[in-house]
């Protein structure tokens, strides 16, 4: 026993300093993700004239909680008129935590659609962009997060001097929507075996405008499988067509941009 226990009090040190030690979080982490989706539904309203898009992003995290990112996808020309079918985002914030288990995200995201100009009559292009900026903070906890944005500009170039037509129905001047706020409310579930459940809920008040507020839902399955994310959504709105529809220059009937729909897409992050 002696001899034993002798013998194991030489073996535990040399074990000891093998083992690995713990390695500390890395300084910053960049990550990418790229998406085929056959719809791009932007708060409910679909931003593609109800066809494919394909997505893609970067995000670079520091340890601080100090992140930066840019995300691309296609749109349609029907909704973005004039420009390269193109929407960027450039975002960055930082996040940390307040209180155990809770994180707050603080954060400022640019929508930026090159070269894409509002018509004020069919084929007739001024020089009134789409571009939007917000500023938005987030709550969350668990499967649950919470976020409110706050429109820094006026929301997606409606204001007064555009409002006869950067929607599809024209509507009177009441000046600036900058102040326009969305509400997001998610809540996501493990079903196990690599399923999630996952359900939104989203409110938009444009200021000045109120007949272009409206509430948007969604109810999501995905699946981890062969390397990829795999969903499927119900998407709804309540938002008034007369507003939220865009016709084509052939001439076809004007869609319906915000009506309940299943959204398909495949992902990859790396």
């Amino acid at each position: 026993a002696l001899a034993a226990s002798a013998l194991l009090s030489l073996v535990q040190p040399a074990l000891a300093q093998d083992a690995p030690a713990s390695q500390p979080a890395p300084e910053y982490t960049l990550t990418g993700n790229l998406s085929l989706n056959s719809d791009y539904r932007f708060r409910g309203i679909s931003q593609t004239w109800r066809l494919p898009a394909v997505q893609g992003g970067l995000d670079y995290s520091h340890r601080s909680g100090f992140y930066l990112g840019s995300w691309a996808s296609n749109v349609s020309g029907n909704s973005y008129n004039n420009g390269a079918g193109l929407e960027v985002d450039l975002y960055g914030g930082w996040r940390f935590s307040p209180a155990a288990d809770w994180t707050l995200d603080l954060g400022v995201l640019a929508y930026l659609y090159p070269g894409a100009r509002m018509n004020s009559a069919p084929g007739v292009a001024t020089d009134r962009r789409y571009d939007n900026v917000e500023l938005y903070a987030g709550l969350s906890r668990g499967g649950f997060s919470a976020k409110l944005s706050y429109a820094a500009t006026d929301y997606f170039g409606r204001k007064a001097t555009t409002a006869g037509y950067a929607c599809f129905s024209a509507r009177p001047e009441r000046g600036g929507s900058r102040g326009s706020l969305y509400l997001d409310l998610n809540h996501n579930l493990d079903l196990g075996h690599g399923v999630t459940l996952g359900a939104h809920l989203g409110h938009l008040k444009v200021r000045h405008y109120g007949e272009l507020s409206y509430t948007d839902a969604k109810l999501s399955l995905s699946r981890e499988m062969l390397g990829l994310n795999w969903s499927a959504a119900l998407v709804g709105t309540n938002a008034d067509k007369a507003f939220y529809q865009a016709g084509n220059a052939a001439g076809q009937d004007a869609k319906r941009l915000g009506r309940s729909g299943v959204v398909l897409s495949v992902a990859k992050t790396f």
